[in-house]
């Protein structure tokens, strides 16, 4: 719904706010827009304008989205930290109290490690497999717990991805556009439209600068959140390797006391 909501809200921002009679010479909007006024000035840059306007608004709009998410995948204290207090506890082979720190953290990050947790626990007490396959069972509910969890992280950023590019482009149009009405206006007989080829070259200028400026923040967006992803990511495979470490060696051990 945030697409279409966008669109409409920027179309009315563009008729009503932009257009605002009050912004432009004589209370005309056909006119040039007042001395320093910049609504006015951008309200020239045509119909592409509320396009783009939207375009900014939906990249916004996910962007603050998709931080709240990820904000909230992280937990309730920093990954780093959560990484290391699980650690501690699994060096001392407290699996109890490893859950218990993934319990307190929350996130999609405790999540998965919970779930690696949990079946540490069950291939402790199961013995009808073997060393490696309780080994294959652990490694395995974590990967299906983060193939779970990761969509949920990286939903969205395929619309941020997409007006990186596309905002740029229309922008371009917008340009041309502009550029069209411009020359359409020199090209009058006699003495050239000195109104309409201002307005051309405002209108050309206004998208590129509109276009520039959502691809831009949308680019920055794109880029800092799937930093953030990787992050993630990577504390949950570290967390995850120092679960099957773990279980690795107290099975061992436990073989080699069974064996003595």
């Amino acid at each position: 719904m945030v697409i279409p909501l966008a669109l409409a809200v920027a179309i009315a921002i563009y008729k009503f706010v932009l257009g605002n009679p009050g912004n432009f010479q004589g209370n005309n909007p056909a006119n040039h827009p007042l001395p320093g006024n910049y609504l006015g000035i951008v309200y020239k840059g045509g119909f592409i304008v509320p396009v783009l306007m939207s375009m900014l608004i939906i990249v916004v709009t996910f962007s603050i989205e998709r931080f709240l998410t990820i904000s909230k995948a992280k937990g309730t204290k920093g990954v780093e930290g959560f990484v290391r207090s699980v650690r501690q506890k699994l060096n001392v082979n407290d699996i109890t109290g490893a859950i218990a720190v993934c319990d307190q953290q929350k996130g999609s990050v405790a999540n998965v490690v919970k779930a690696g947790l949990l079946k540490y626990q069950e291939m402790s007490r199961e013995r009808g497999m073997d060393k490696d396959q309780k080994i294959l069972a652990i490694q395995k509910e974590i990967e299906e717990t983060t193939a779970l969890e990761l969509p949920m992280l990286e939903k969205n950023l395929v619309i941020i991805s997409t007006l990186a590019s596309v905002a740029t482009l229309v922008g371009l149009l917008g340009t041309v556009f502009g550029m069209i009405n411009a020359f359409a206006a020199l090209a009058n007989a006699g003495a050239p439209d000195a109104v309409g080829l201002a307005n051309g070259i405002s209108e050309a200028l206004i998208n590129t600068a509109l276009g520039i400026l959502t691809s831009a923040i949308a680019i920055v967006a794109y880029n800092f959140f799937t930093s953030k992803i990787d992050e993630l990511t990577y504390s949950i495979d570290e967390a995850g390797f120092s679960i099957i470490q773990t279980f690795a060696a107290q099975h061992g051990e436990e073989r080699v006391h069974g064996a003595a």
